[in-house]
């Protein structure tokens, strides 16, 4: 259960693109997220290269779960997913997102529903996100 709570956080860690006329992207560099989830905010900070920024606006992932998601939309301000997540123990995620950027920051919710014994078990999270410096201080972690 605790990574279901995982993937949830991650969700919001997933979100992101433009606000300038010729960008259609985050701009890569040091960024900041407040992630909640269960009434509970944690404190992330990421260095996002140019090589990260689409894996950074999909839709979650992790190294516990194989997700894929079929609706994995981004434009206009705007983006969204739908998909679904497996772990290896036949767990399995429902989750749906989205939220609003800008080339420097990101709004975003995900909504999950884990299946535990064939009940469907409801969550949220929320991500408040916005870059903080064009470049990552020596030993910033790297977004994943």
């Amino acid at each position: 259960m605790a990574a279901f709570y995982l993937l949830l956080g991650a969700a919001l860690i997933a979100a992101s693109p433009p606000d300038l006329p010729a960008q259609t992207t985050i701009l890569p560099g040091f960024w900041e997220a407040k992630i909640t989830f269960l009434g509970r905010a944690k404190l992330e900070r990421w260095c996002i290269a140019p090589k990260d920024i689409a894996k950074f606006l999909s839709g979650p992932h992790n190294h516990i779960y194989t997700c894929t998601y079929p609706e994995d939309i981004v434009g206009g301000g705007r983006m969204q997913f739908r998909g679904e997540c497996h772990g290896g123990k036949g767990e399995r995620i429902k989750l749906t997102g989205g939220g609003d950027y800008t080339n420097t920051t990101v709004h975003s919710r995900v909504v999950g529903r884990y299946m535990l014994l064939g009940i469907p078990i409801p969550g949220s999270a929320s991500m408040d996100a916005r870059r903080i410096a064009d470049v990552c201080p020596p030993g910033a972690k790297a977004f994943r």
